[in-house]
């Protein structure tokens, strides 16, 4: 069971993630086994168990809510996970940000599968999010304008769509109940919502 509260982002620069306890106001902070991982964008699966980027590396991270253990799995090498979604499965979906991919990492089996991102290498992939059928989306913010991606991990194809407002870069992506998503145009002071029925 989850004890506490794991906040949305950690202490990147001093390379700490932490836990705040709502009833009593405590925090517990745990250091990143690699010096100048960056934890970065913190997401709980479907038991409670929180994941994180480890922005500074080639890795993704998950730390037990009772311990504050971290275990650590190593992507491909030049690799850089910018945030995370976690689909219905308990799959592990990443933006690499660096490269322009988009990964994926099963926590039982430790298999990382990625692909190149429709808008290529210099797409620079950030805000993601995961529906409830099963669809991954995420923004392309190197690209003017910025564009939502679609990926279906059934036919493992991409879809794309630009958005109106150029997006300004899209750090953040939720999925919402009624199966639409909320975008975070950072740069030009907007929402977006993405209707999807």
């Amino acid at each position: 069971m989850l004890k506490g509260l794991f906040g949305r982002e950690s202490v990147q620069g001093g390379n700490f993630v932490g836990r705040l306890d709502p009833s009593s106001g405590a925090i517990r902070l745990k250091q990143s086994p690699t010096s100048r991982s960056r934890p970065y964008g913190i997401v709980v699966n479907s038991e409670g168990i929180p994941f994180f980027c480890e922005f500074g590396t080639n890795k993704l991270a998950v730390i037990s809510p009772d311990t504050m253990d971290i275990t650590e799995f190593e992507l491909p090498k030049g690799t850089r996970p910018r945030r995370l979604a976690i689909t219905a499965d308990d799959m592990v979906y990443y933006t690499d940000f660096a490269q322009g991919r988009l990964g994926r990492l099963d926590p039982k089996t430790k298999k990382v599968e990625d692909w190149p991102s429709p808008g290529g290498g210099d797409s620079r992939p950030y805000g993601i999010a995961a529906t409830a059928g099963g669809k991954v989306w995420y923004s392309e913010s190197g690209l003017k304008p910025n564009t939502i991606v679609r990926f279906d991990p059934k036919t493992r194809t991409f879809e794309t769509w630009p958005i109106p407002s150029c997006g300004g870069v899209v750090r953040h992506m939720v999925a919402t109940r009624t199966g639409d998503l909320y975008i975070a145009s950072s740069g030009k002071n907007k929402v977006g919502i993405v209707k999807l029925h």
